[in-house]
């Protein structure tokens, strides 16, 4: 191991290469050091060109920083990942059909690393099957430029499967916190792991360079043994940032990397709006010992609302850079956690979702379509992605989607109770068609998953029909505010009701005593038998 400047770094780049870059979202073990230093080099040589961007999560601070380090004409001809939005820059270059792009489902990014390392075909899986992932639609395929290269339709033992094959890499570009003089890496002060360790060995395994970024070295044989996250035997080179931040908002926080847990007062609550409403009746689904994912947007709210109704420690949050238990963070530092009782590498947390470990999953929705057909990923010129959306949400028991009814400058409100629509929103988010299916309603029936849609003045869940309405806020009417704002009509449930009151009043709801007395699922006979007896002998208080 050699330690180097990240120009040093930056100069080992050669014309075409691939770099694979680690880390998630908003600053979480990204790199920062390195990728800019790609960037001056491009901007003061013109060199390197032609590279492929390679992140399992998307990198940046949605403006200058991250995978927008690469976003010039002639450096980067390809960029592979699960979310463009963090990179304007790319998705600049990728609606400008400039640049080849893919948006690949975070999960099967995230366990090919593992299947690359150890020299495998690919991945076989069954996330993305019929939706814009499948190549018999888009192929996961963001600019027309791109070729259908990395997925196809394999049939084994008489099922349909999706095949991703492996991504030729030249240099990964990784970050952890400390380095010995031996490049062993310990990651003591990050706030999510990702796939550190896969990534390297299949680095290493395709005879390219790995470079870590560091922020201290330490002397030989003084670390740890079992904090080291990438060992030795796979770091080729290390660069020292002294400066280097725990995430784009936040400099240093214990409490994201676990060194601490911070009293529950301190998780910040959500301002009274309708974000928090929707939260709020998003929360009315869970049980006790529930098994949660968050994803982002809307969504991650219900950890702030868990903290302040007391519940937090009766059901289990987690989300999918590996966090479990405790308080995803939401805002700008979402994707790391507070008071957790696990961090672990993000292709395990994908194995216990893809494997149907989760019991409830609260994701975001963009547009929805009358079969109940959801799109997060594309509108136009607008590119997202889709994350971990679709590996969560075709594998959860039950899925609750949340977004406001209509997107655009909308105004509502509650006074006395009852819901007040100011200003209507100027677009609809029920649409009559879809751009992009990233999750497909019919799979979740036949699978026989629960699938509800929650907004701030009405509730929808999938039917056999499609899409039906089953509750709506106090004050709306429902064919001016509802129906009259959708772009298809759907089922009106005869047994319509009154969402709960306490949704819309300031102060708590008392979820905790609501979420104490239901009955809890079990997921195991055996253990459900177990507590049958036990709960007799000794009652929980």
């Amino acid at each position: 191991m050699e330690k180097i400047t990240a120009n040093e770094a930056a100069a080992l780049i050669e014309d075409g290469d691939a770099i694979l870059i680690s880390g998630s979202g908003g600053g979480h073990s990204v790199p920062e050091a390195l990728l800019a230093a790609v960037e001056q080099r491009f901007l003061s040589e013109g060199k390197p060109r032609g590279l492929t961007s390679v992140s399992i999560v998307g990198v940046g601070d949605r403006a200058a920083l991250g995978a927008s380090h690469l976003a010039h004409e002639g450096l980067v001809r390809r960029a592979i990942t699960s979310a463009l939005v963090d990179s304007p820059g790319l998705v600049r270059l990728a609606a400008e059909d400039k640049i080849e792009a893919y948006t690949l489902p975070q999960g099967v990014l995230s366990q090919l690393m593992r299947d690359m390392a150890a020299g495998r075909p690919g991945l076989l899986t069954k996330t993305g099957l019929n939706s814009f992932i499948d190549p018999r639609q888009q192929g996961a395929r963001q600019s027309p430029c791109t070729p259908l290269d990395f997925i196809e339709v394999v049939t084994l033992a008489g099922e349909e499967w999706l095949f991703f094959k492996p991504i030729p890499v030249n240099v990964a570009f990784l970050r952890g916190t400390t380095a010995d003089e031996d490049g062993n890496i310990t990651m003591e002060e990050e706030a999510v792991l990702g796939e550190m360790l896969a990534m390297a060995q299949a680095t290493r395994r395709l005879g390219g360079i790995v470079v870590v970024q560091v922020k201290r070295m330490s002397r030989r044989g003084t670390l740890p043994a079992k904090q080291v996250k990438i060992p030795g035997i796979l770091v080729d080179f290390v660069v020292v940032d002294k400066e280097q931040r725990q995430t784009y908002a936040t400099y240093y926080d214990p409490s994201y990397s676990g060194e601490l847990r911070i009293p529950i007062d301190d998780i910040k609550s959500l301002p009274f709006s309708p974000r928090k409403v929707m939260v709020r009746r998003a929360a009315l689904e869970l049980f006790p010992g529930a098994i949660c994912n968050l994803g982002s947007g809307v969504s991650t709210g219900l950890s702030t609302i868990a903290a302040e109704e007391g519940f937090i420690d009766d059901v289990i949050l987690t989300n999918e850079q590996g966090i479990i238990g405790g308080a995803p963070i939401t805002g700008r530092d979402s994707g790391g956690g507070q008071n957790f009782a696990a961090m672990i590498e993000q292709p395990a947390q994908f194995d216990f979702y893809d494997g149907g470990g989760l019991d409830l999953a609260f994701l975001s929705f963009a547009e929805v379509d009358a079969q109940g057909n959801v799109n997060v990923s594309r509108f136009g010129d607008r590119i997202i992605g889709p994350g971990g959306f679709i590996n969560i949400s075709q594998n959860a028991r039950c899925v609750v989607f949340s977004g406001m009814l209509t997107a655009g400058d909308v105004d509502v409100g509650w006074e006395n109770g009852k819901t007040v629509i100011r200003k209507e929103g100027r677009h609809k988010k029920f649409v009559p068609k879809l751009e992009q299916i990233c999750y497909n309603a019919s799979m979740g029936r036949e699978r026989g998953q629960v699938t509800f849609f929650v907004t701030e003045r009405a509730v929808f869940r999938v039917a056999a029909q499609g899409l039906e309405l089953i509750e709506i806020a106090p004050g709306v009417d429902v064919e001016r505010d509802v129906l009259a704002q959708m772009g298809f009509r759907p089922a009106v449930s005869p047994e319509l009701k009154i969402m709960d009151a306490r949704i819309f009043a300031q102060g708590l709801m008392g979820l905790a005593g609501d979420l104490r007395s239901k009955p809890r699922r079990y997921r195991s006979t055996r253990v459900a038998q177990w507590h049958e007896t036990h709960d007799k002998q000794s009652p929980r208080g």
